[in-house]
């Protein structure tokens, strides 16, 4: 296949990256990010997207599948596979775009994602001292964040809908509108996922001290009947069945278990420890488990996660807190039951190394808004004195 094969689709496809440009700058102010750092990493995003292109050229992919079947749509249209196809089909049969254009349409996607995630670190880390700031942004722009984030298919989308709820879990009752539309994003590609989202919302809902029993009542009967209508459609659509029972749920985990052990990604899940399974989906590849140039970028990255996760939960342990507003019982609710989910039921590394995007940028969070310590910042009432403040986090 061509990467162009018209000087269309090199003007649409150039047309398609100044957009997504404009909509980087755009964005990035509503998550407090300057225009040349927002445009520095649409640019870093951007150059994953067009590796990714070429790799998946070469070597095929979902992202070839999910374009070849956009050339010849059946019309059907239907959450997971079936949207991601009709997207393809609207942005290749309908708009006439390459294969470079529908790849940089996906990577605006994953860029409003990673725009709202740097945006909800800088609010964790903002006064922190330079060291736990630097590390925030190293995680953001992380290979495999950009990688997975940047291609036609579910990841783009996903990735976005995790960042937006993130940014919105900062302010819940004043972004309520946009964790709506994140849930949504997520339940267009991934039902299920946006089934464990509105549960943590009811979670949060049911334990908020600061919110008044009826606010309560009302937030947890609607999150509820919400998760009610949905968790049963998203069960059906991953594969559990009608009925929903012990059985049938140790089924479909033993089937998704068994699906591509074997190979290069492949690892028996099954035959590991819950705790193991956890830190093999999250962790792995290590790095002396690394054996090509991928595999060693992914366990660098995991080593970064692993080292942000070991500080955090030791500051967690001795009791710091954010000194934010943000609700953390939604995020550890939905980051948690996630995990736990998507552990149980997979056991391909390359599909764990793209698919916990979806919640672990909920753990970063966690666990980088607890370590550290404030920086020295000067206390406005004894400028005149020429003393500040400093506090422990």
């Amino acid at each position: 296949m061509e990467i162009v094969s018209s000087a269309y689709h090199v003007i649409s496809a150039l047309l398609v990256f100044f957009v997504g440009a404009a909509i980087s700058v755009v964005v990035g102010k509503k998550f407090r990010i300057s225009a040349v750092k927002s445009l520095g990493l649409y640019g870093w995003h951007t150059l994953f997207s067009l590796f990714y292109c070429w790799y998946a050229l070469r070597f095929g992919g979902d992202a070839v599948v999910y374009f070849h079947k956009g050339e010849f749509w059946s019309g059907n249209i239907n959450v997971g596979t079936s949207a991601v196809v009709a997207m393809s089909a609207l942005l290749v049969s309908g708009l006439g775009l390459s294969i470079v254009g529908t790849f940089l349409v996906f990577n605006i996607f994953g860029q409003v994602g990673l725009l709202a995630f740097w945006g909800s670190l800088k609010e964790a880390t903002a006064c922190k001292t330079w060291r736990v700031r630097w590390v925030a942004t190293l995680i953001v722009f992380l290979p495999s964040v950009s990688f997975w984030s940047s291609a036609i298919g579910k990841d783009a989308i996903s990735f976005m809908a995790t960042g937006l709820a993130l940014w919105s879990a900062l302010s819940l009752s004043k972004r309520a509108v946009l964790m709506a539309f994140a849930i949504f994003a997520m339940f267009v590609v991934r039902p299920h996922m946006a089934g464990i989202m509105i549960m943590a919302i009811a979670v949060a809902a049911m334990v908020d001290s600061n919110a008044t029993l009826i606010r309560k009542v009302f937030l947890g009967l609607f999150a509820t009947g919400v998760a009610a209508a949905l968790v049963p459609f998203a069960l059906r659509y991953a594969g559990v069945g009608e009925v929903v029972d012990v059985e049938s749920l140790t089924d479909y985990i033993d089937k998704r278990q068994s699906y591509n052990t074997e190979g290069g990604g492949g690892v028996d899940l099954a035959s590991m420890s819950l705790p193991m399974q956890l830190f093999t989906y999250l962790f792995r590849p290590v790095l002396f488990e690394a054996r090509s140039v991928f595999a060693l970028a992914a366990a660098i990255d995991n080593a970064i996660l692993l080292s942000l996760f070991i500080f955090g939960g030791l500051a967690l342990i001795k009791g710091r807190d954010s000194g934010l507003s943000e609700n953390r019982v939604f995020m550890w609710a939905y980051a948690l039951v996630a995990w736990f989910v998507l552990a149980m039921t997979s056991a391909n590394l390359g599909i764990a190394m793209r698919q916990k995007w979806m919640f672990a940028p909920m753990l970063i969070f966690l666990f980088i808004s607890v370590v550290g310590r404030e920086r020295y910042v000067p206390d406005p009432n004894l400028a005149t004195a020429g003393q500040g403040s400093k506090k422990d986090v």
